[in-house]
């Protein structure tokens, strides 16, 4: 499982490095406060990279905040259980 989990990575991280080197044409990214440069393939998968990031901490700060947000009479009731 180890190795097929391996060749997975190693085909990802080859496939982006391919993506990469294959669009290699400047590109100027504005950020309204400053502006930098990078290649397309570059720019395009740290787009990606910060989208599945930002993704995945929204997801988890929703997950706590439904479990947070339990009723206190909901909460009580569990306790109440727990301990009979």
């Amino acid at each position: 499982m180890r190795l097929i989990k391996a060749l997975l990575a190693l085909l990802f991280v080859t496939a982006g490095l391919l993506f990469a080197a294959l669009n290699r044409t400047p590109v100027e990214i504005d950020f309204g406060v400053f502006k930098t440069s990078a290649s397309q393939g570059f720019a395009l998968l740290a787009a990606v990279l910060a989208g599945a990031l930002l993704g995945g901490v929204v997801a988890i700060l929703g997950s706590l905040w439904r479990r947070r947000s339990t009723s206190p009479d909901a909460q009580r009731a569990a306790v109440a259980a727990n301990h009979d």
